[in-house]
């Protein structure tokens, strides 16, 4: 796995939001900027532009001078606090990006020789914070900004992109959108409430939670809960979930194979729980 830092933009004014504090807007429960740093948790820095705040997982803190001065000046000061040579650059506002987007941005910078890559959103749009970038074009193309015009303040990110050489990749559905209005936040919140994204986002949400890097196969886990609940009682698919998890905490082998394996062994048992009483 090509090793890549992250820089994080969770600053700016907020003007078509009244001035709230967007960063700290929740989307299913988490705050915008901890989704966005769950997305780039691969990253072996986190860098974030913006006033500082708790955080679900450790990040370097970072401000542009001056503060609100703007992306271009953002990317700036976070930059220098990166040490690889791939930086992912993603927006704080963004609810849908996830750890597979970013590692194609970084899969696809590496593949190749281009000095950044660029999500492309479903109309055309370049996404320039939604990218990947090598680490010492970027780093040129800044200074030879802020000596061309003397400042980065204010300055639009197209003036540093047109000046690279870019892979454009199309974006994952959702991963470049963002929340820049009440109503970019009620769409994201209704969203991820849809029957067919709920569970998986609830699952997400409770793993970010806890801490827990593990995958895996929920299909298995409401398949026990199932057979748990018809063969058993009702009130057995909760627990019976639960003695899963921890008997796979306690395996030796510990990994999807180890819920694989302990709800095997659970849902052998709640059919033959089953056959049992039906004989009966």
């Amino acid at each position: 796995m090509t090793r890549f830092d992250a820089v994080v933009l969770a600053g700016g004014a907020a003007r078509r939001l009244g001035g709230a504090d967007k960063p700290a807007l929740s989307v299913g429960g988490r705050a915008l900027l901890d989704r966005v740093l769950d997305a780039c948790r691969d990253a072996g820095r986190a860098v974030v532009v913006g006033g500082r705040r708790p955080t679900v997982r450790p990040v370097v803190w970072a401000r542009e001078e001056p503060p609100g001065g703007g992306p271009l000046a953002a990317l700036a000061a976070g930059i220098r606090h990166v040490d690889a040579d791939a930086v992912v650059v993603l927006g704080g506002d963004l609810p849908f990006v996830d750890r597979s987007a970013v590692r194609q941005l970084v899969d696809t910078l590496t593949a190749g020789s281009s000095e950044a890559a660029l999500a492309v959103d479903a109309d055309g749009r370049d996404q320039p914070l939604v990218a990947a970038y090598r680490t010492e074009p970027l780093r040129r193309e800044i200074a030879l900004l802020a000596t061309e015009h003397g400042r980065l303040s204010g300055l639009p990110l197209r003036l540093l992109t047109q000046e690279l050489d870019l892979a454009r990749v199309p974006a994952q559905p959702l991963a470049a959108f963002d929340c820049d209005t009440w109503e970019d936040l009620a769409a994201a919140r209704a969203r991820i409430r849809e029957h067919g994204n709920v569970l998986d986002e609830w699952i997400t949400a409770v793993k970010a939670e806890l801490g827990i890097e593990l995958d895996v196969d929920t299909g298995v886990l409401l398949d026990l809960a199932r057979d748990a609940a018809h063969g058993v009682a009702r009130p057995a698919a909760p627990l019976t979930t639960f003695l899963v998890g921890y008997a796979a905490a306690k395996a030796e082998d510990d990994g999807p194979e180890a819920v694989a394996e302990a709800a095997r062994k659970a849902a052998a048992l709640a059919d033959r729980w089953a056959k049992e009483a039906d004989a009966g």
